[in-house]
């Protein structure tokens, strides 16, 4: 059965668990964090998630975490496959910018059949990754984890790639690219200052050498996942 054969409720609440533990596998997901992610009650999504489990797409149990069954996750891979396709051919070949695209995918990824994903896959040359840097999954649905993890992480001093931008907040994602922060970009922590919450980073700027550091909060740092650069 094709991805686009699930109802649209259906391929959000497999998309979003999936998302969750994207970057960790030690992560739960409850129900109350799907809610907040879909804006729904979690009465609704308790009665979503019934369904679910009787479709043979989740394991879960009443006040236990919520996982995905090997046929769920492979609808959900689907799912945020489409997505990030969606987003790339929105930027590279209609001219939207990186802040614009997430809602757009939102509605055009259940519209889409399985054989126009193809298509755009083939069109855009197989993209690895989508505007945001995040990985996009290959046709046959596995995902492609990066080795990358948050900037409050990284260690001062040491030049960082940056790897991939959470696009949650698209003020934020302005924010960063009239910063220069994008994925692609070199940065190096300057000083952490964890008792205030803010990071100063130094963003490597060809055009501007000399450029102050910049100061980064909580939110914001968090926001940002880099790649440790090669040699």
């Amino acid at each position: 059965m094709a991805v686009s054969s699930l109802t649209n409720a259906t391929q959000d609440y497999l998309k979003v668990i999936w998302a969750a533990t994207e970057w960790s596998d030690d992560v739960s997901v409850s129900v109350t964090y799907v809610a907040e992610s879909l804006g729904v009650r979690t009465s609704t999504v308790s009665d979503g998630l019934k369904k679910l489990t009787e479709q043979g797409l989740v394991d879960h149990k009443p006040y236990g975490g919520i996982t995905l069954t090997e046929l769920g996750h492979s609808y959900a891979v689907s799912m945020v496959r489409r997505h990030r396709l969606i987003e790339t051919f929105l930027v590279n070949m209609m001219g939207y910018t990186w802040d614009e695209v997430h809602d757009e995918a939102e509605v055009l990824e259940h519209a889409m059949s399985d054989t126009l994903i193809d298509r755009l896959d083939a069109a855009l040359g197989h993209p690895e990754r989508d505007p945001h840097g995040d990985p996009i999954p290959t046709a046959s649905g596995t995902p492609r984890r990066q080795d990358a993890y948050q900037l409050s992480s990284a260690p001062i001093g040491q030049p960082v790639l940056v790897s991939r931008i959470s696009d949650d907040n698209p003020e934020m994602l302005r924010y960063f690219a009239g910063l220069g922060l994008t994925p692609g970009i070199q940065v190096t922590i300057v000083e952490h200052r964890p008792y205030a919450g803010v990071s100063s980073i130094r963003i490597a700027n060809e055009a501007a050498p000399d450029q102050a550091p910049v100061d980064l909060g909580s939110v914001a740092l968090a926001s940002v996942w880099v790649e440790n650069c090669e040699g």
